[in-house]
């Protein structure tokens, strides 16, 4: 379906239309990014992008929202749905701003905040150097045990007890574990902390029932809507309704202004599907196709940090294995054959985010274009390949061919694995 926007722009046209393109001949292994249904993408590009619709559904600022109202309820009564939670905004533009929300509901300037160290597989928006939430709040970290790669709740405990946050963060960018949300909430209750547990990258697993849920665990739930779960990109929090106004204020006016209501309706498109039978099928498999990566990798040599995976991604650890390849060139040298992934960095890194010395290797993408462990072990084999003999022109070509073959038996668009999901 080429980008209807010539002769208007042709220029944006084409950057789009090679855009969809790039998408359809190449496989994303980026653990945080998926395909969007066509479903999706048409209700975010709908004319509610013309609507401001400051407030909540009933309590608007703006005249003219009833359908509005009605797309934004329908997004958080699915949220609820899919979740088991008792309240769920749906207004956050994005991960980090649901964060940022959830601190305004919870913390006042300058309490102290405990989150996972940036190296050891925490985010940004959960208080790491140079970010609003380092500049407003005293952020201290803990980390994954060095040796297993692993959370050690012990340590965490001790860590916990050392600092009296007011707050502790879990959910993580880059831990390949499955986190014992009730371990977290009963640290953070011994400190008398508060708890927000952030599912960015779970959220798909955990709607689903392949991941254990902190609904109705930690004190709030914050997440993205584009990753494993296929929605419309943003954010949303979840909660217990004794917290709803709080979120809901902090959220608007106290982190933003009006919704981006054409992304609210991409959400209500994509938990609609993701509350379908499939949907728990297809997060199923993303899982099975991440073990099945996770194992071709160590067959064929590579270390994992933890030794495997929970989850939806597999996190590679070149520093001893190959020594002389940075995550960014690793990143590079398998984007030159069709496979997009992203350089990471891992427990005890001494190089910086920009070059790391890991990669971050996702299967929510490829599992949406219908890979199964099959394909996903045969595409493991040409990433290794590659790595193995980065500058081998001769194993690039059979890399660049098998990547040609997936992504023909597998398209995605233009009547691939999405256009009706």
């Amino acid at each position: 379906m080429p980008t209807d926007l010539s002769p208007v722009d042709d220029a944006l046209a084409d950057a789009l239309d090679d855009e969809r393109t790039r998408q359809r001949e190449t496989l994303s292994l980026v653990a945080s990014e998926n395909y969007a249904s066509e479903a999706v993408l048409a209700a975010q590009g709908s004319v509610l992008t013309n609507k401001y619709a400051e407030g909540s559904p009933g309590e608007r600022y703006y005249g003219g929202c009833e359908h509005a109202d009605a797309v934004e309820r329908l997004a958080q009564e699915r949220a609820r749905e899919l979740f088991g939670a008792d309240h769920a905004n749906v207004q956050p533009h994005s991960g980090t701003q649901a964060n940022l929300a959830a601190y305004q509901a919870l913390l006042d300037s300058g309490d102290t905040v405990l989150s996972l160290e940036l190296r050891h597989g925490g985010h940004l928006s959960h208080g790491q150097p140079y970010t609003m939430v380092d500049e407003h709040f005293d952020v201290v970290h803990y980390g994954v045990d060095p040796e297993t790669g692993r959370l050690d709740y012990d340590a965490v405990a001790a860590r916990a007890t050392e600092t009296e946050p007011d707050l502790i963060v879990s959910g993580y960018s880059a831990y390949p574990r499955a986190v014992d949300w009730e371990r977290m909430q009963t640290i953070a209750e011994d400190v008398g902390a508060y708890h927000v547990a952030d599912i960015a990258h779970l959220t798909g697993l955990v709607a689903a029932g392949v991941h254990p849920s902190p609904v109705g665990v930690a004190d709030l739930v914050t997440g993205s809507t584009h990753k494993t779960i296929r929605a419309g990109r943003g954010g949303m929090i979840l909660c217990g309704e004794e917290r709803a106004d709080a979120v809901d204020t902090a959220v608007m006016p106290g982190c933003q202004g009006g919704p981006l209501m054409h992304n609210v309706a991409g959400k209500a498109a994509g938990f609609a599907e993701a509350l379908t039978p499939a949907f728990d099928v297809y997060a199923r498999q993303t899982v099975e196709n991440a073990a099945a990566l996770a194992d071709r990798l160590q067959t064929r040599g590579f270390d994992l940090v933890s030794g495997g995976t929970d989850v939806h991604f597999a996190l590679v650890d070149l520093r001893e294995t190959h020594p002389e390849l940075t995550g960014a060139a690793a990143e590079a040298a398998l984007e030159s054959v069709g496979l997009v992934a992203n350089k990471q960095t891992v427990p005890g890194d001494h190089r910086s985010a920009t070059v790391a010395s890991g990669l971050r290797i996702g299967t929510p993408a490829i599992t949406t274009r219908g890979f199964d462990a099959a394909a996903t072990e045969r595409l493991a084999d040409a990433l290794v390949d590659v790595l193995d003999a980065p500058d081998d022109e001769a194993v690039r070509d059979d890399a660049r061919e098998t990547v040609a073959e997936l992504c023909r038996q597998f398209p995605v668009y233009d009547g691939g694995a999405v256009a009706s999901a």
